[in-house]
């Protein structure tokens, strides 16, 4: 697709986070005073959008900057148990062989993401932007293009939420989902992206010679 830059999205895209995620997710709820989930509701939740899981959950708009930063917090003293997903690493090598930039843009923060790449992974990655609000990967998505001097017409964000596929629209670059992350495909494909991709496989198709 003459893409020269791809902006990948981490936890549910290439990191393989959802059962870290379950396992402390009543913990932070306890911690944080909103509702706690079976893995029932956990799994329902997966097809509803980001601010309705928020409504469901009953979480307020002032406790999320505080709720991320312990989750961060948490996802660094467990890095080592959270895996990539097969073929992770091996798509980010052939992007960069192919002469593909690559950025990771996410709420976690970029230490811990490092960490769990491992160093001889994460050298791979070209630009970091880290740290996102929930719904603020828009503007990271505008510095990561201006920092990397790609226009948005030759840039790809792909996640694994809609708020992904939203922030994309936003910055103007085409967005690309993921079948295997946190969000329903079903729920993805409602949100219209430029691309849905059911594989690693599926992506380097698209993206490469």
């Amino acid at each position: 697709m003459g893409y020269k830059l791809a902006i990948f999205d981490f936890d549910g895209t290439l990191a393989d986070s959802a059962d870290w995620l379950k396992g402390v997710f009543n913990q932070v709820a306890n911690r944080y005073g909103f509702k706690q989930i079976s893995d029932e509701d956990f799994d329902a939740l997966r097809g509803r959008d980001n601010r309705a899981i928020i409504r469901h959950l009953g979480v307020p708009a002032w406790k999320m900057p505080f709720i991320a930063n312990y989750m961060r917090k948490l996802a660094g003293r467990d890095a080592s148990s959270i895996p990539l997903f097969d073929g992770s690493v091996e798509l980010l090598r052939a992007l960069r062989e192919n002469d593909v930039k690559i950025a990771i843009v996410s709420s976690n923060s970029e230490e811990n993401i490092r960490k769990i790449l491992r160093p001889n992974n994460a050298c791979l990655v070209d630009h970091y932007e880290c740290g996102a609000s929930i719904f603020g990967k828009a503007s990271k998505f505008r510095r990561v293009l201006r920092r990397a001097g790609v226009v948005p017409n030759d840039a790809i964000a792909i996640g694994d939420e809609t708020r992904d596929i939203e922030a994309a629209m936003q910055a103007n670059i085409a967005a690309g989902a993921v079948a295997w992350g946190y969000a329903t495909p079903e729920l993805l494909k409602s949100r219209f992206p430029a691309h849905m991709f059911e594989t690693m496989d599926d992506i380097a198709a698209t993206l490469l010679p």
